[in-house]
């Protein structure tokens, strides 16, 4: 499974919120870069982005410190927020950027989604950011009657690469993911499913671990990271490739006895 560090980006800055409360975030600093050099030297293999001034704005702002990011790391990105056309999208893909996150659109413009599964196939995956099941759009900052699972159906059917689920009440709190949630996504469509929100320990990271076959292929890691109460290298070792506990325990005695 893989772990991928979050980078949320406002005005510049490396930020994380709380809830999605734009008033309630915190700066962990103010060169976005060098932590994403950070992470990729503790092993990360892919990158999440969130513009969050244009999750509010509607397009593309902090690209100066998207640009540098793609710069400064060879690993995958993957970046969301304010792409609601298909040149806010051109604009991220011309930087490097390997998959490009929709959200807004997704509910809004579900023509504009598949017109751009189909020009840019692989590289377009859906966020669905909800409360209490239902989909949150324009950086959180609206609920529609969407639910998540009828939203993650549709695109699938629209040709998305994968959907990354998040639990808005959870993320940026540290009390775990919604486990229910995404077994009820994975049980309605077959393409990858991302978890975010709310991941606060090895433990929250492993019990994500039963939820593999299922489909659910990697989960994000923001605010748990950058407090210290996740350690890179110890996520990787926990679920990454290679993981500890496939390797047999060392019990003392052999059970051939």
């Amino acid at each position: 499974m893989d772990v991928i560090p979050a980078i949320d980006l406002l005005e510049g800055h490396c930020v994380r919120l709380y809830q999605g409360d734009y008033d309630r975030s915190q700066v962990f600093s103010e060169n976005p870069a060098d932590v994403a050099k950070q992470w990729v030297d503790q092993g990360a293999t892919r990158l999440h982005i969130v513009d969050l001034d244009g999750a509010k704005a509607g397009k593309v702002v902090n690209l100066g410190a998207i640009e540098a990011i793609a710069h400064a790391v060879s690993v995958p990105i993957e970046i969301g927020g304010g792409l609601r056309d298909r040149t806010s999208v051109q604009q991220v893909f011309n930087l490097g950027i390997q998959w490009a996150i929709l959200g807004t659109i997704a509910v809004e413009q579900p023509q504009l989604v598949q017109q751009l599964c189909e020009e840019f196939p692989g590289q377009i995956i859906i966020g669905i950011d909800a409360r209490n099941g239902r989909v949150a759009t324009r950086g959180w900052l609206e609920t529609s009657e969407v639910l998540a699972t009828q939203l993650a159906v549709q695109m699938q059917e629209l040709g998305a690469a994968a959907i990354i689920y998040t639990d808005i009440h959870r993320d940026g709190t540290l009390t775990g993911p919604n486990l229910e949630a995404l077994r009820e996504l994975a049980a309605v469509i077959s393409i990858p499913i991302i978890a975010s929100g709310g991941v606060s320990s090895l433990t929250d990271l492993l019990s994500l671990l039963a939820l593999e076959p299922q489909g659910v292929t990697g989960v994000i890691v923001g605010r748990a990271l950058y407090t210290g109460d996740i350690l890179l290298k110890e996520a990787l070792r926990a679920i990454g490739p290679g993981r500890i506990q496939d390797i047999p325990p060392n019990l003392g005695f052999s059970t051939f006895a």
